[in-house]
């Protein structure tokens, strides 16, 4: 039997975007659920044309869009009874490569695996597609993650996959940057199987919300270290 997986990409303002990474995710998922995440253009528009179900969460915050995803695949699965698998999480910008879907479930599928990280080799990514803030930034997490719990990350790529079981175990909190180290710290807490998948990556369509600006990078950096060194003195 067929797995039900359901994708959920987080979307700030990517219409230029959002229907290229709908319409290159492979046909084996049942529902691609893009939340508009206060989108001032036509991001909702093209995603719905593209064949997505589109949610809005008007919070600002990439947790608070991943949360709006959750809740309605919950919600779903109430009123349907249908029992999903396996949720992916996926940028809306075209940096990631939705086809390699199938790759990054595999170890689920294949060796029953909980979790997957889809890494950003620098072997494998188009020169310029992570700043230099974004690399130094995935290594000193997972540097610490690796001193600290003796974990085996490498990157904290928003393109992952995990069993809808284990994710709602996590009891996922984050509302905004730290996200995914958040998710990666759980999973390590609870002792999930994990592997990573080396991904291509590219440069993103658009200006990135996060690591673009000063800003973003800086209060991406507070949020994920604060993450590390809460979970470190538990």
């Amino acid at each position: 039997m067929n797995p039900i997986i359901k994708v959920i990409i987080p979307a700030y303002n990517e219409q230029d975007s959002i229907a290229l990474v709908v319409n290159d995710i492979p046909s084996i998922v049942h529902e691609v659920i893009v939340v508009s995440n206060n989108s001032t253009d036509n991001t909702e528009v093209n995603a719905k044309n593209a064949g997505a179900t589109v949610l809005t969460e008007n919070r600002k915050g990439y947790g608070y869009a991943c949360l709006k995803g959750m809740e309605y695949i919950a919600s779903t699965a109430l009123s349907n009874h249908e029992k999903t698998d396996i949720v992916v999480f996926l940028d809306g910008d075209y940096s990631d490569y939705p086809e390699q879907l199938t790759e990054l479930i595999a170890p689920i599928i294949n060796n029953d695996i909980d979790f997957v990280i889809g890494a950003r080799v620098k072997r494998l990514r188009e020169q310029g597609s992570m700043t230099p803030q974004q690399i130094f930034g995935n290594w000193l997490a997972t540097t610490l993650m690796k001193l600290f719990f003796g974990a085996r990350f490498t990157d904290l790529g928003p393109f992952r996959a995990i069993k809808y079981n284990k994710l709602l175990a996590l009891n996922m909190e984050d509302k905004t940057y730290g996200w995914t180290v958040e998710m990666q710290l759980k999973a390590l807490k609870q002792k999930l199987t994990y592997t990573e998948i080396p991904m291509k990556y590219r440069n993103r369509i658009g200006v990135s919300k996060v690591s673009g600006t000063v800003k973003g990078s800086i209060l991406a950096g507070i949020k994920i270290l604060g993450w590390i060194f809460k979970y470190s003195f538990k």
